[in-house]
């Protein structure tokens, strides 16, 4: 039982006969493609010759620069060291594992930070157990000072002072 779909015929069916042939479409597309071409080479010889304008009206250069230092752009390695930091980055990834591997280094290792003054930095671990038994630095109580040089030589001055001591003991004794 296969039925066949049949299409009646009708005059007024068939298709527009004012749609674009595929020749018209084409044609345009080849001219397209030919104006951005001219447009490439306009373009192009609009830069060179203001290049080439340019060139010719650069003043001239000094006498004391050497030809071969007038490319910067070539840098070589001991040069980057000689710039100041932070220097660029060429290879992010490398450059940061890198200074995390150092900070890790000197965070669980033993070295000096000043040898003159005596300033070393150990490993945070250590640090840690150090704090735990010593316990953190405490501040002095509000309204005590703090003693200062010029006190404990006042101090000091006045306990090594034996003239007030002779008479303390003459007026002690007549006291009595």
């Amino acid at each position: 039982m296969i039925e066949e779909t049949k299409h009646s015929e009708h005059s007024d069916v068939g298709f527009e006969h004012q749609d674009l042939s595929a020749r018209a479409v084409f044609t345009f597309l080849i001219g397209l493609a030919l104006a951005g071409v001219l447009v490439y080479f306009v373009i192009w010889g609009i830069y060179s010759s203001m290049d080439a304008y340019e060139r010719r009206h650069e003043p001239p250069q000094s006498p004391l620069v050497k030809p071969e230092e007038t490319d910067t752009r070539i840098v070589s390695p001991a040069e980057v060291m000689k710039f100041p930091q932070p220097r660029l980055e060429r290879n992010e990834r490398l450059e940061i594992n890198d200074f995390r591997l150092k900070e890790e280094q000197t965070l669980n290792s033993y070295g000096w930070v000043d040898e003159k003054a005596g300033v070393v930095h150990i490993p945070i671990e250590r640090a840690m157990e150090l704090v735990a038994q010593r316990g953190l630095p405490t501040t002095p109580r509000v309204g005590t000072a703090p003693p200062s040089p010029v006190n404990v030589v006042n101090q000091a001055a006045a306990r090594s002072d034996t003239s007030n001591l002779s008479s303390q003991g003459e007026n002690k004794e007549k006291k009595k």
